[in-house]
């Protein structure tokens, strides 16, 4: 395999991943790389960054035989999110979708996701695995302020906000009991994790 790294910025560089490809190992490999300030691993891209003075060497290789081991060397963990299905695009995303809203809630609930790529905002996790019926565009004029632990669904994605900010995804509930980041201990999800969300009957 021969992996071709391009430049990405004075202090980066950017890899094509193949399909199918580990990220989470991929991850892990080029963390480990010295002199690697931070890596940004998506489903089928990778970012390294490093001090321009101070590139890394063999980050090709590390990836190369992240692809080739094929399993990562932190296991994924298990996650279980209780939400309140109260969103405010709920309604709409039910007759977009040609079903009911108790119907796009056990579609939602019923899904195993993927952590495909943390990012956005620190915590945010891209959740894989949306049943197709739910999947829609984001919406057309994004809001100013979403409140934080709001779960929405956007493209092949549902994602939990972490914070207050401003969004286009389509609101379909809020998490309870949950926190997708943390000052002290970092992002809840990895690349990776898998999530199950349940409905919260309080």
């Amino acid at each position: 395999m021969s992996l071709l790294l391009r430049p990405f910025g004075d202090g980066a560089l950017r890899a094509h991943l193949p399909e199918g490809a580990n990220a989470r190992a991929v991850l892990d490999a080029l963390r480990a790389v010295p002199r690697v300030v931070d890596a940004i691993v998506t489903e089928r891209h990778a970012v390294v960054s490093f001090e321009p003075e101070a590139r890394p060497d063999g980050l090709a290789e590390a990836i190369e035989r992240a692809l080739s081991a094929g399993s990562a060397a932190s296991a994924p963990r298990d996650h279980i999110v209780r939400v309140r299905y109260e969103g405010e695009d709920l309604d709409e995303l039910a007759i977009r979708a040609g079903l009911a809203p108790a119907d796009v809630i056990s579609l939602h609930a019923e899904g195993t996701y993927v952590v495909a790529l943390v990012g956005f905002l620190p915590g945010f996790g891209y959740l894989r695995g949306l049943d197709p019926r739910l999947v829609v565009p984001r919406r057309a004029n994004p809001r100013p302020r979403i409140l934080p632990l709001s779960v929405a669904v956007a493209g092949p994605y549902t994602g939990i906000y972490p914070f207050a900010s401003p969004g286009g995804w389509n609101l379909i509930g809020t998490a309870v009991g949950f926190s997708p980041f943390d000052v002290r201990s970092g992002a809840a999800l990895a690349l990776g994790d898998r999530v199950r969300f349940v409905r919260d009957g309080s």
